[in-house]
Parts: structure tokens; C-alpha cells; sequence
């Protein structure tokens, strides 16, 4: 039949099981024979729709030469085999992140320390750092610098009064020695890298119960610089959070590569191939229509529209909400918490400088940023996704320590652009090529109203991941679904999601690790485990291998059947030395 290895008969009764009128008696025929029909296109096509039940709207993967590849492909090339299992870990684990080379990895854990693994064919422990001497309680998210010359670790940090905030380490990976440390609150913004010596951090100020100010921070790697005419740290946003709502789980996207992704997963984009695309354009009263049928209640603040009141500023509507209230003209009487996101709403709209105008004048070749984190303007938890450009000179901490001067209506910065779910985000990750974004969500009640912000809706089970694409900011696949979570709202925690350039993979609490294709939109796999999958990762360089971090305190490592195939092949065979051996003791 020519050309790799052949499918297992045991599979091709599998598949010929799926199509009608076909007797066990000629599937058997067929199998015994199948050599014969190997590469008939047709025939591969119609099980292919059949066996993994898609829409015939959907075509072939753009780099697939045949069906009957593909089918080869989705067999053989899912990393999951498990081939090894870490148990140096003695806490659940949460984390796991690669170097860019794919020769070291990182895993965070419970018990207090980030652990640097070496990627070879039997992967072992290269160091061990505790965390515990800096009062850290656990570590909880690691990402490497581009040269993979830092680390950066993300903790929880016990401060006075035993309050929690959080910290980020930075270790150099000549000698792993720390650096540096910046705070970090609340510790769930995680903090990342924007380039190869400047990270991203938070602060949080509160102004009402219910009312704050998120600060995003770029910090210096090396902290130890001895000139007064260096900073260390300079501010880049200050956002206003309203009914409780903070900015969380910050990452940085390099939009430079747009327009020659890795995968279109638009699947008339791939017939059109076009390559005359422009950087991503934004459309600040969009959110709405792409939404369909979820309600809204509000839009984000800082972009939502006043009634029209006779050309009336901010400042004035202010004056005059306080009059009505001061001379019982405001009915219905409104509780403490409304009043004090009306007039947080009202006092936004006259300190907050407006959004860039400028985005459709960037080139797919500039070194254009986007800031992307979790946000909220309904309640506590997590439902919206913000994104602000970084703009060049924002790019370095070189200038004014806050950043550049600003006037008395320029308090706060607006977004460029927000994303909401209508549900509580658990995960997100980037496309290698940072085209798209997926995100992981539990859904509210399709018409549920939030009257209280301390009081979130419930939350399904079902975790749904979603799939955007950051040139148009529209969702472009239906939600990926078979993955679960269990906890309640207040105490849901992050499930950490990775993306290769075929595949996606997710942890979930159903003590499974899951594996999508990215084209199709199908699940592939389930990769056991005892208790939570926290974490997930894809070698950058060898999508066949993929890793798994749990709650019952192992990292699992997983390789795809072919890798497995390979790698035994590497190996001594005894059996053909014992008959060497014998063959000589004959002669």
C-alpha cells in the first residue's frame, strides 16, 4: 500500500462498523484485504465524515495530501501514550510551561517549589527551588523569557497579619539563582513577559466596597541596576473596576504574525488564502452583535454611552445624580451598592482618557502588542475579556517612573476593546502564532439577571472552550465541549489550557486531560489521571509530545503512537541478540 505505517485491522473494523448495510462478514473481507481500497479517496472521505460524525461543510485540513492521511494523522500522530510518569512532586501540581527550545520545562506546585525538568527521550530533574524562605505559601504559574534565558515564577505570598497577595521570582537559568521579586495583587493577574527583560505585574487600589483600581506594572528583570537615571518599574494602565470585578490572568500577544498564521481556522479564509490582510481591527460597539442570542446587561464601562441629556458633560450628570438623590428624586430607592456603582460610572466617564484611534494604520511588520487579562463590570468573577494595545514607547521602562503625564480627564485608561462570555472564565491560552485566543468558561443561565455583584450566577459543569480570532475579535468555531468542572462559583479555580499548531488541550476535574483538533473541531483523546488536571503542555517544537500536571501530584508525560513506534525502534532487541548468541554457539 506504500507510504508510512498501515492501520491496525482492529481500527478498520472500528471505522467500517460505522457504515450502513455492511455485514461483519465483509468487514472482515475488507480488513483481511484492505490494502486494496487503501488509497481510495472516496471511500476514506465517507468514513472520515462518518467515523468522527462531522459536517460535510467542513473540508480537508490545508495541508493534508488525502483522506486517507488524515486518517493516519488523527491515529497516529495524538500524543496519548503514556510513556512516563514525574513523582517528585509531593503536593498537587499546578502549573507546567516550557522553554521556547522544548529542552526544559517548568512545573509549579502546591508543596511550594518550581521544579526545571530536562526534555530528553527519558525526561529527569534538572533543580529544585523552594519558595517557602521568601513566605511564599505555594507557586502557581511559571512562563519563560524568549531566549529562555529567565524564568519567571508566579506565587501566592503570605504577608502581615497572614493576608494573602501574590509574588513573582525571577530565576536565571545559567545558574538558577533569583534575581529579583515584585508583588503581585491579587495573585491570580500571574504576570508574564512582554519581552526578553521587562514583565507585567499588578497592583490592586481600593477606592469603594465594591470599587477599584487595577494597576498593570512593567518591572525590570534585574532590579539590581545601581542609577538613578534607570528605572526599574514604570506604570503602563490604570483601569477602574466596578461591582467588584479586578483584573486577572494577563498575557501579551505579538500580533506580527497575523498574517501568515500557522492554521486559518476559517475555513473560507483558507479557499480565499489571502495574504493582503491587515493587523487586527477593533470595533468598540461590536461586542453585542457578536454575541448572539446571550443577553447583556451592560457593557463595559469605560465604552458604555450616556443618555443623551442636551449636550450635558460627565461632570455636570454627576452634580445633578447627587441633587437628585439629595432632593428625593431618584426612584427607585437604590441600595448601597447601586449608588456606589452609579457613581463610580458617572465619575469614569469624566477621569478616563479615550481608547487609540489609530489601530487600522498598523502594519502586519511593526512590533504591535496587545495586553490581554480577564476582567468583569457585573460581578466578582471573571466574565470579560479586555484587551490595550501597548504602544512602542510603553515598551521599555525607560521615562517617567508613572508613565507619561497626564490631565485631570485622563485618570484612567479606557479598553481598546472588550470580549464578553457570559460566564465564568477558567483558562485561557494563545495560538503559537498568537492569532487566536481560546478560552475556557463556564456558562451562566442563558437569562439569568445579576442584582447583586457579591451573589455571581450559577455556573454549568460543562466547560466550554471557545475559539477567537484576535484579527477580526469574532468567534470563529462553535465551543469546543467534553471536558467538566465541579466546583462552585466561589471557589472555582483556573484550568490551564495549551494550543500546538494542530492540536489544543485542556485540563478539567473529571480527572481527564482532553485533546481537540484545532481544523475539525473534534475531541481526540481523554488522558487518565486520579484526581484534577490542572495543566497541560505541548512541546513548542513536538506537538507528539504533551505533559499533564494533577491534583493526585504527578506529571504525566504523553507521546503520540508514531513517537512511540520510533522511539522503541531506538532500543536494543534482545531477542535478536539471544538468536546471534545461539547462532554462534552452533557454529
Amino acid at each position: 500500500a506504500g507510504g508510512g505505517p498501515l492501520l491496525p485491522d482492529s481500527v478498520l473494523y472500528e471505522i467500517f462498523l460505522y457504515l450502513d448495510h455492511v455485514d461483519v462478514l465483509s468487514v472482515g473481507l475488507v480488513c483481511q484485504q484492505w490494502h486494496a481500497v487503501a488509497r481510495d479517496e472516496f471511500l476514506w472521505k465517507e468514513l472520515f465524515y462518518r467515523y468522527y460524525r462531522i459536517s460535510r461543510d467542513v473540508p480537508r485540513h490545508p495541508a493534508a495530501i488525502s483522506w486517507y492521511d488524515e486518517f493516519q494523522r488523527l491515529y497516529d500522530t495524538i500524543p496519548c501514550v503514556e510513556v512516563q510518569a514525574l513523582k517528585e512532586h509531593n503536593d498537587q501540581v499546578l502549573h507546567l510551561s516550557f522553554s521556547h527550545s522544548g529542552c526544559l520545562f517548568a512545573s509549579c506546585s502546591k508543596d511550594c517549589t518550581v521544579k526545571i525538568w530536562s526534555n530528553e527521550l527519558d525526561i529527569s530533574l534538572q533543580h529544585s527551588s523552594n519558595m517557602r524562605p521568601y513566605n511564599w505559601s505555594y507557586t502557581q504559574f511559571s512562563q519563560f523569557n524568549s531566549d529562555d534565558s529567565l524564568l519567571l515564577v508566579s506565587g501566592v505570598f503570605v504577608g502581615p497579619h497572614n493576608s494573602s497577595s501574590g509574588e513573582i521570582a525571577v530565576i536565571s537559568m545559567e545558574n538558577f539563582t533569583l534575581l529579583s521579586r515584585v508583588r503581585n495583587k491579587p495573585y491570580d493577574v500571574f504576570g508574564c513577559w512582554l519581552n526578553e527583560t521587562n514583565l507585567i505585574s499588578g497592583n490592586l487600589h481600593r477606592i469603594g466596597r465594591i470599587t477599584s483600581c487595577s494597576v498593570l506594572w512593567l518591572n525590570n528583570a534585574f532590579q539590581g541596576i545601581e542609577s538613578e537615571n534607570v528605572n526599574v518599574v514604570k506604570r503602563l494602565f490604570k483601569i477602574q473596576n466596578l461591582n467588584a470585578s479586578t483584573i486577572r490572568t494577563v498575557m501579551v500577544a505579538d500580533c506580527s504574525r497575523y498574517d501568515s498564521p500557522d492554521l486559518l481556522l476559517d475555513y473560507e479564509e483558507q479557499l480565499a488564502a489571502s495574504s493582503t490582510s491587515t493587523c487586527p481591527v477593533f470595533d468598540l460597539g461590536s461586542d453585542s452583535e457578536e454575541e448572539e442570542a446571550k443577553p447583556k446587561q451592560a457593557l463595559e464601562p469605560a465604552l458604555q454611552e450616556l443618555p443623551d441629556e442636551g449636550g450635558v458633560t460627565a461632570e455636570d450628570g454627576l452634580q445633578q445624580f447627587f441633587d437628585d438623590i439629595m432632593e428625593g428624586r431618584v426612584r427607585p430607592a437604590m441600595t448601597e451598592t447601586e449608588l456606589e456603582t452609579k457613581v463610580a460610572e458617572l465619575f469614569v466617564r469624566s477621569r478616563t482618557k479615550p481608547p487609540e484611534l489609530n489601530l487600522l494604520s498598523t502594519d502586519s511588520n511593526s512590533k504591535t502588542k496587545y495586553l490581554i487579562f480577564t476582567t468583569g463590570c457585573l460581578t466578582y468573577s471573571p466574565h470579560q475579556i479586555g484587551i490595550k494595545r501597548i504602544l512602542p514607547h510603553q515598551m521599555t521602562t525607560a521615562g517617567p517612573v508613572l508613565g507619561e503625564e497626564r490631565r485631570s480627564d485622563e485618570f484612567f485608561d479606557s479598553l481598546d476593546h472588550v470580549i464578553d462570555i457570559h460566564g465564568h472564565i477558567i483558562g485561557m491560552g494563545l495560538s503559537p502564532d498568537h492569532r487566536y485566543l481560546y478560552v475556557n468558561s463556564r456558562a451562566w443561565p442563558r437569562d439569568c439577571v445579576i442584582s447583586d455583584p457579591m451573589q455571581p450566577p450559577p455556573i454549568a459543569e460543562e466547560i466550554d472552550l471557545h475559539v477567537f480570532d484576535l484579527k477580526t475579535m469574532k468567534e470563529v468555531k462553535r465551543a469546543l465541549r467534553a471536558h467538566r468542572a465541579y466546583t462552585p462559583n466561589e471557589e472555582c479555580f483556573f484550568i490551564f489550557l495549551d494550543v500546538s499548531r494542530d492540536f489544543v488541550a485542556s485540563g478539567a476535574e473529571d480527572r481527564h486531560g482532553y485533546i481537540w483538533d484545532r481544523h475539525y473541531n473534534i475531541c481526540l483523546a481523554k488522558l487518565q489521571h486520579d484526581n484534577v488536571v490542572n495543566s497541560v503542555a505541548f512541546s513548542p517544537v513536538e506537538q507528539e509530545l504533551l505533559l499533564t500536571a494533577s491534583d493526585d501530584t504527578t506529571i504525566k508525560v504523553w507521546r503520540s503512537p508514531r513517537a512511540v513506534r520510533i522511539q522503541q525502534a531506538r532500543k536494543p532487541r534482545p531477542r535478536k541478540l539471544l538468536f546471534s548468541w545461539l547462532m554462534n554457539q552452533k557454529s
